[in-house]
């Protein structure tokens, strides 16, 4: 990476009033350019050259590129086939043999491989090398799966001169060094780190056969009931209660419909572990620079007095603690309220991270968030040998407890703002006073040329950005924000790779960098990939998680169902992206071998030599440009056979863009897109559009500080994304306030894959809202954004038809926004159960043997397939249970408000305003649980609560005033309420608070079980006296 703009200046500016406020220039190192051979895809060396001076090609079938080393090594302790197209290599002139080997030219070769005759050698060398006819197996991708050698039938000493042969062509190729006589145990050491740099970053861990396969026989013996269940429901009408069985049955048939949608896409779950040592052999060899890609880091804020400065503040340390090369990570952090508490926060945090970054450094600390690694509750000592651990340990302690007051005094200050506004410590005022009407704003904390640790050693990159807010011009939010900071690193940094967090999610796993970096530095999937996807974690929930914050059967179920498909969705946070995949660009397309065909048939026959395929293929394209799925330009279509880049770092001109196109042959000339066309869709920069031709990221050479800076305020400017493909096909996609979803929906249309990486050790944990007023607040945000997607064009229900976008994975987005519209049907369904005991009627006409066998086959379906599902994934049943408690709680509440919402805006135009969740800070454990504020969301499941336990007391009173055999057809109907009042149970606790510290479960019982028994006593009537002999009647006579 290249260096960034200098340390410790402030920069504001904005592009439209031609201003611009900096300091002094300093001028960044030149990036070095690189080599321009082609590269293995295997180990990531250059491939070289034969005797006779020609490219080494190891599979003439596919042209798959892999060096002489790998080839050798794959023959003989690989499965001898070539990765691509799964053909078995076939041996070149001077390589070893192997068994399987044809004998074809035996006789000839037989001396030159074992040095016996070199007289014949010339001889040979001159003779045509015959490659014997191969039927090529289907293409198929092995990445990630671990190679199983054959075993060979060679005796000690042919093993033993082929071992020393090998060595000596890789001491010719620099490969192996060659050591004295007692480095033998030195050489087979290298030998083996050489061969396990090989081996694959990843492998895909499948689940068992004997836990996935039960499963998926239950889903269809499951969907086979339904569909009795349906025929049943709907051929046997309630008569007597004709709109209740209606309501009923639509309600049902949403529901079995809602779980299709929910349960097929997990059909095909996987795991995937990664290989982190083979990771540090291929790209942190000693003595060698370091290969690992750059890493820019993303930081959204809004309000910090929502937000505390402090939750940031670790974050930020987190990313500059991180395990990976300092040069190669810069922390960016956008400031969406340009406030001046941020602003100085951020340079005590950099004060800060001076003395906080060697110590997590020197003593591996996990996490390397100050706030959360001094307030675990474990043995610290563990591990720990260094006899200065304890009196470092102390005093960064100490240190950390001052930082804090210091923040804290911050935030006290902050609290009231004066009449004539903020004023910065040089006497000028604060630019961002006016939080709608401010400049453009850049601050760089540290860098290459700035502050240095207290062992004198290099930080990471700290950044503060605040995008140009101006009245009149629509800002997008969130999205907004993160695109101007795509932008902004662009120009600063370029770094191919980019990881987003929220404000309040830090780095847990000091690795979770280098987990990443396993998939997308892998030369099997690495260019195809968008995001490497890592689940949420939280800190700060009670142990029961009564409201569902850890979302465990959405992350460890879901997403890891979605990763057999096409990859998971993007959830926001805690994701890194390919940075090529945001700017709308196509993934490479893998090198499809030619059909085979046979002579058997005229060529116009298209059953065997495929002569329609260019046509059709024609047709699809047509259909695609239809659709507007064409207009994404075909830049990366040049990854293909035809089109090679040479060189990843070309020098570009700032100047024109037309000069950046050197490094291209004229076929990619002709390709690429004029100016102008890229100034339409990326914007009126230079500097940028540049940057996006650079897919290993780097600055272009003979750039400066000043020119970087004028670019960087400039791409923040309110204006700039004005009539360009910003929010549309760039970046964070416009249209909805779960951007996210999306923008990742998006990806997956253009056919990137995606990767769920789930580590032992979670990479990054957040707060969650643990009070119900918030949780539901954040739940109908969610929902809402939902329904937005829904009523867009973006719909996956009619968008993208086409595309590479699988069905499986199309059926996980349709369920992503449409469950807000399943409220409408629970809030009916849950009423029905009180309606039904209020009236006497119910929804279930009397059942017949056969009908009672279907309902108890539906119910004894539903429990096996939860239960099997726990098994193969490994959650508890209390996170399955209360998932099911807060679907129906959020179901009934912030779904039905974000249904009438999401109307509201699309087809009314009434905007709602997006309420950033409160992020907890320091207060006492759990103390916000039992916090109650009122909001409308709480209305409509209160209401459901109190109308079932109504209709509870009044079944059961009927049913003692009526006698014995009145209480056969009750039990249904309470079975049916009780079904309602156990799943809004959660938020019946939540809304009684702390009040007397009485359990909720002994209120609700005493209140059920005091109108029972007095509706008893009151039949009972014990006081009455009791009449004895005959009863007595009027006669109606008059004596």
């Amino acid at each position: 990476m290249a260096s960034n703009t200098m340390a410790g200046d402030f920069v504001t500016g904005s592009h439209a009033r031609n201003q611009l406020h900096e300091h002094e220039e300093r001028r960044p190192p030149t990036r070095e350019s690189t080599t321009t051979n082609k590269i293995c895809r295997i180990c990531g060396d250059e491939i070289g050259f034969k005797d006779n001076g020609l490219l080494f090609v190891a599979c003439y079938e596919c042209g798959y590129p892999v060096c002489k080393a790998c080839y050798e090594y794959e023959r003989s302790e690989g499965n001898q086939s070539c990765h691509q197209c799964h053909t078995r290599y076939k041996r070149h002139k001077g390589c070893p043999r192997v068994v399987g080997d044809e004998e074809d030219n035996y006789d000839e070769d037989f001396e030159d491989e074992f040095q016996l005759n070199k007289e014949r050698k010339d001889y040979d060398q001159n003779q045509n090398h015959t490659n014997g006819a191969a039927i090529p197996s289907v293409a198929a991708s092995v990445e990630g799966k671990d190679f199983e050698g054959e075993k060979e039938t060679y005796n000690n000493e042919e093993w033993k001169e082929r071992v020393e042969k090998w060595k000596t062509r890789q001491e010719k190729r620099g490969l192996v060094t060659k050591a004295d006589d007692g480095g033998n145990d030195q050489d087979d050491d290298d030998d083996y780190l050489n061969a396990e740099a090989r081996q694959p970053l990843w492998r895909k861990v499948p689940i068992s056969s004997s836990l996935i396969n039960p499963y998926r026989i239950v889903i269809v013996i499951r969907l086979v009931i339904l569909c009795f269940f349906f025929h049943f429901r709907i051929l046997t009408p309630a008569y007597d209660a004709y709109p209740l069985w209606i309501i009923s049955v639509i309600c049902e048939i949403w529901f079995g419909l809602s779980w299709i949608l929910d349960q097929f896409p997990k059909w095909f779950p996987i795991n995937r572990e990664t290989y982190l040592d083979r990771l540090s052999l291929r790209f942190e060899r000693e003595g060698e620079p370091n290969r690992l890609l750059p890493v820019d880091v993303f930081v959204s804020t809004v309000d910090p007095l929502k937000e505390p400065p402090i939750i940031t503040a670790n974050t930020v340390l987190s990313i500059l603690a991180v395990d990976y090369p300092v040069e190669k990570v810069t922390c960016y952090v956008s400031d969406d309220g340009a406030s001046m508490l941020l602003f100085d926060a951020l340079a005590e945090t950099a004060e800060f991270a001076r003395r906080w970054v060697p110590f997590c450094q020197k003593y591996s600390m996990e996490p390397r968030a100050p706030e959360f690694y001094f307030s675990e509750k474990i043995d610290y000592l563990k591990d720990k040998v260094q006899p200065t651990f304890v009196k470092d340990r102390r005093a960064m302690k100490r240190e950390y407890e001052e930082f804090k007051v210091r923040i804290n005094a911050l935030v006290a200050k902050a609290q009231k703002k004066p009449e004539e506004g903020w004023v910065m410590q040089d006497g000028t005022p604060w630019p961002g006073n006016n939080t709608r009407d401010h400049p453009g704003m850049i601050q760089v904390y540290l860098g290459s040329e700035g502050a240095l640790d207290v062992e004198g050693k290099e930080l990471p990159r700290l950044v503060y950005v605040s995008r140009e807010k101006r009245p009149g011009y629509q800002h997008h939010k969130k999205a907004g924000a993160m695109n101007a900071l795509v932008r902004v690193s662009a120009v600063l940094t370029n770094a191919p790779f980019m990881l987003n967090l929220d404000c309040d999610h830090y780095i847990n796993n000091s690795k979770a960098m280098k987990e990443a970096m396993c998939f997308l530095m892998d030369p099997q999937i690495g260019k195809k990939l968008c995001y490497v996807q890592f689940p949420q974690r939280f800190d700060g929930i009670d142990r029961h998680d009564r409201y569902a914050n850890r979302n465990v059967v959405f992350f460890d179920i879901n997403m890891k169902g979605l990763d057999g498909i096409q990859g998971p969705v993007y959830v926001g946070t805690g994701c890194v992206f390919n940075r090529q995949a945001l700017y709308g660009y196509d993934p490479p397309m893998s090198e499809k071998r030619p059909k085979m065909t046979c002579d058997c048939w005229p060529k116009w026959c298209c059953c065997c030599c495929g002569g329609s395929r260019k046509k059709s293929k024609g047709k699809k394209k047509g259909f695609k440009a239809i659709l507007g799925l064409a207009g994404l330009y075909s830049k990366k279509k040049m990854m293909g056979k035809h089109y090679t880049r040479r060189s990843s770092g070309p020098a570009f001109a700032l100047e024109e863009i037309e000069e950046g196109l050197e490094g291209y042959d004229e076929l990619e000339k002709s390709s690429l897109m004029s100016q102008k066309n890229f100034e339409k869709r990326f914007g009126m920069s230079p500097v940028f559009i540049t940057s996006t031709l650079m897919e290993n990221g780097g600055l272009p050479e003979g750039t400066n500080p000043g020119s970087l800076i004028k670019e960087a305020i400039h791409v923040i400017s309110c204006g700039y994304e004005e009539k360009t493909e910003w929010g549309k096909e760039i970046g964070w996609i416009y249209g909805s306030v779960t951007e996210d979803i999306l923008t990742g929906f998006k990806m997956h249309c253009r056919g990137w894959r995606s990767v769920y990486c789930s580590p032992k050790r979670p990479c990054f944990k957040g707060s969650a809202p643990i009070n119900l007023s918030d949780r539901l607040h954040q739940v109908l945000r969610w929902a809402l954004g939902s329904v937005e997607i829904f009523l867009s064009r973006h719909c996956p229900l009619w968008y993208g038809y086409g595309g590479r976008l699988k069905l499986l994975e199309r059926l996980a987005y349709i369920n992503t926004i449409v469950y807000p519209f399943t409220s409408i049907a629970l809030i009916a369904y849950c009423t029905l159960p009180a309606v039904c005991l209020l009236t006497g009627k119910f929804i279930v006409p009397t059942l017949n043997n056969l009908a009672s066998i279907w309902f108890m086959a539906l119910f004894l379906s539903i429990i096996v397939t939860g239960v099997l599902e726990l098994r193969w994934s490994g959650v508890s049943i209390e996170d399955w249970w209360r998932n099911e408690q807060f679907w129906v709680i959020g179901g009934v509440s912030a779904h039905l408000f974000a249904v009438f919402q999401g109307l509201l805006k699309v087809l009314a135009g009434v905007d709602t305003n997006f309420t950033v969740t409160a992020k907890a800070a320091d207060d006492a454990e759990f103390g916000e649980l039992y916090l109650f504020k009122w909001t409308t969301l709480l209305i409509p499941p209160t209401t459901l609560i109190i109308l079932n336990m109504v209709g509870v007391v009044a079944g059961i009173s009927d049913a003692i005033n009526n006698g014995y055999g009145s209480w056969g057809p009750l039990f249904g109907k309470l079975f049916f309420a009780f079904w309602v009042i156990v799943h809004l149970y959660p938020f019946l606790k939540g809304l009684m608070g702390r009040q007397n510290r009485t359990p909720t479960i002994v209120v609700l019982w005493s209140i059920l079980l005091a109108s029972i028994f007095s509706l008893v006593w009151v039949r009972i009537d014990p006081f009455l006296p009791k009449q004895t002999g005959p009863i007595l009647k009027q006669c109606g006579v008059e004596c």
